[in-house]
């Protein structure tokens, strides 16, 4: 799968509360929760439509790659931080004064298995991605076009 985008992004997200099946069933969503003001930034001014997505599985055994997406919506107000009932719940947020966003994100593919972590790690063009450096736990991290494409290229070599 070529990219088409200009921009290529790392999305985490634990499997227990939304998995590369789930994505794969629903076709499209919105990528609520995230509580970071610097993985939120992402959304709002850097991520455009047709930016392309790795899906990984965080805190996960193993955790890793587990498949493509494409940015199909720029960043809205995620209203879960309003919703009292809503486990992302913000008491500072307003809907004057959202404090959140979100993307929407669309399925493209899943890979035939998880390019897990270690992998990613042995690999030499890979040593400077954000995602490998100790310390990093943002859920959502810029990814070169160059760390795109190896990671694809490893993704569709791998034997099911």
């Amino acid at each position: 799968m070529k990219p088409t985008s200009t921009q290529f992004w790392l999305m985490k997200s634990e499997p227990s509360s939304y998995s590369i099946d789930d994505f794969q069933k629903e076709r499209e969503t919105f990528w609520e929760g995230v509580r970071n003001y610097q993985a939120r930034n992402f959304m709002i001014n850097n991520m455009k439509m047709g930016d392309s997505i790795l899906f990984y599985h965080s805190n996960a055994k193993p955790s890793g790659v587990t498949g493509l997406g494409i940015i199909s919506k720029l960043a809205t107000p995620d209203l879960t931080a309003i919703d009292k009932k809503s486990k992302y719940f913000d008491p500072k947020a307003t809907k004057e004064n959202p404090r959140w966003f979100a993307v929407t994100v669309k399925f493209q593919k899943k890979f035939n298995q998880i390019l897990d972590l270690e992998q990613l790690r042995k690999e030499k063009l890979l040593k400077n991605m954000l995602l490998l450096k100790k310390g990093q736990r943002l859920s959502i991290l810029p990814v070169t076009k160059t760390e795109f494409k190896h990671i694809i290229k490893l993704a569709t070599s791998m034997k099911s």
